[in-house]
This record gives structure tokens, C-alpha cells and sequence, in this order.
């Protein structure tokens, strides 16, 4: 069965990937890339291979979502997976059903800061890109059928807000963790993961290894070490080929200072009942 740890790309999965992993698969709770990446992305096309012959066909995909999971779940254990697909069905085919999904962690952030770092990651021009990006119920991501790379997979994001609503309608086992509580008080809100992964996992944690974690898991520790080339999920400039930093702004994405006032109140309209339902607006 699975957890699904999910979100709208760029709202803070990796930093609770990281933690999660520090937690499980270290000793002392020191981050390592290697660990974060027991925590699988879905979809994928490994998971594929033998359902599908082309990756970039959503038809062929979305008949396939549920047997790909059918196989994972094989050998009946409980796994953490990575996704930002949104929840949703196409005609007769749901992306999950309760016989494959055990639960869900969904991270979510302001949309306000969303978007500069959806500008910078997917190499857009301006915010007017990345404002119709964050609004398209229909927007794909690993579109491109010339990249030949595992993680190139097509994947159904839609909107910000349909991407939350989907996954909050979750029944049973749902966490909900905002991006802005882990940066107010990390220890609390790494608490409250660790409190709802203990209903399924044996975990035995002392203080001193939580505070490991969140030291080891911070920006500046987690930049550093995409600086010495051990953080593997970088994107590239569309127009130059070269390595972006993932690790980008963080904390310093403020809203504020970085996006037009004309923006920022467009997104506040837009998705004015989700923002007032998380506390982003009044």
C-alpha cells in the first residue's frame, strides 16, 4: 500500500522527502540524497514499461495508473512515493483507489510564492507564463518526448487549486502540512509527520536524532550540498542547457518583494476560496 507524499511542483515535497528519509533511514538522522531517494517519484517509466509503449500518450497512461500501482503493491508492503499528479479521474480511469493508496502527506504553499519558483524552475520568460501555468486545470508536465530520461514521464499537474482540492477529498489517512509552518517552526510541524507516519511504521526517535534531521534538512545545509554536486534532480536552462540550482530562494521567496501587485491579486482572486480555507488570506 501506498503514502503518497504529494504536492503542486515547487511546494516544499523534497525538503519533506528529506526529513521523512532522515527519520527512517538514517542512524542519527544525518541527510543524504541517497536516502531521500528510497522515497520513489510516481510515476516514472520503469513503472510503466511493461503496461505502455509510449510514455507521452496520456490515453494509454491513464488506463494504466491503477495496474501500475496493482504491481508495486505486489508484495503487500507499505510504501512512501513521491508524486505531483493530481488526483483525478479521466473518463473511467482514476489516477488511485483506496485498494492502492494507504494515505497522504499533501504539502501545500502560497501560490504567491509558487510562482516565482515555477518561473525559475521551468525556465519561463515572465510571470505572465507562470501565472498561466499555476491557472491551466489541464497543464501537463514532462512533455517532452525528446528528453530520454526516467523521470520524463507525462504527469497531469493541473491547477494549484484543483491540484488541492483533489487531494484533499482524500478519505482516510490524510495530513495536510503547510510549507510556510515548516519554515515558522519546523520541529512541531515534523512532530505531527512523525506522529502520523507511527501508525504505520515502528519508529523509535530521540530528541537528539530529530534535531539532527532538521539541521541536516535545512536550505543552506540542503544548498551545500547541491553546490558539491550530490543533489541529483537539478532542471536546465531551456535556452542555455546548463545546470539550474534547484535549492533556489527557499525562504527568502517572498511574494512581497519579487511579484507585481497586478499578479499577486490575480492569484488571489483566482484561488480566493482555497487561500481563505489554508489562511493565506483573510
Amino acid at each position: 500500500m501506498i503514502i503518497w507524499l504529494s504536492s503542486y511542483p515547487k511546494s516544499g515535497n523534497t525538503w519533506v522527502r528529506s526529513l521523512i528519509a532522515s527519520i527512517l533511514y538514517s542512524e542519527d538522522g544525518t541527510h543524504s540524497f541517497k536516502n531521500m531517494n528510497k522515497i520513489k517519484q510516481y510515476p516514472l517509466r520503469n513503472q510503466f514499461k511493461n503496461l505502455i509503449s509510449n510514455f507521452h500518450d496520456i490515453n494509454q497512461i491513464k488506463k494504466n495508473w491503477i495496474l501500475s500501482q496493482d504491481e508495486i503493491n505486489l508484495d503487500q508492503k507499505i510504501k512512501l512515493f513521491k508524486t505531483h499528479h493530481v488526483n483525478c479521474k479521466l473518463g473511467t480511469d482514476a489516477f488511485t483507489n483506496l485498494n492502492n493508496t494507504l494515505g497522504v502527506i499533501y504539502i501545500v504553499r502560497d501560490p504567491r510564492n509558487i510562482i516565482s519558483s515555477i518561473k525559475n524552475h521551468y525556465s519561463l520568460d515572465n510571470y505572465e507564463k507562470a501565472k498561466k501555468m499555476l491557472f491551466a486545470k489541464d497543464q501537463l508536465i514532462g512533455t517532452n518526448p525528446n528528453e530520454d530520461k526516467e523521470k520524463n514521464f507525462l504527469t497531469l499537474i493541473g491547477s494549484w487549486d484543483t491540484h488541492y482540492n483533489s487531494w484533499k477529498n482524500t478519505k482516510k489517512n490524510f495530513l495536510l502540512i503547510r510549507y510556510e509552518d515548516l519554515i515558522i517552526n519546523i520541529e512541531k510541524e515534523l512532530n505531527r509527520i512523525l506522529d502520523y507516519l507511527k501508525t504505520f511504521f515502528i519508529i523509535n526517535v530521540s530528541k537528539k536524532k530529530i534535531l539532527k534531521t532538521i539541521n541536516t534538512t535545512s536550505f543552506d545545509s540542503l544548498k551545500y550540498m547541491e553546490k558539491k554536486g550530490l543533489f541529483k534532480e537539478n532542471s536546465f536552462n531551456k535556452k542555455t542547457g546548463k545546470k539550474k540550482d534547484f535549492f533556489n530562494l527557499g525562504p527568502n521567496n517572498d511574494w512581497n518583494k519579487l511579484l507585481d501587485k497586478k499578479i499577486s491579486m490575480e492569484i488571489e482572486e483566482k484561488f480566493k476560496i482555497e487561500m481563505k480555507e489554508l489562511g493565506y488570506l483573510n
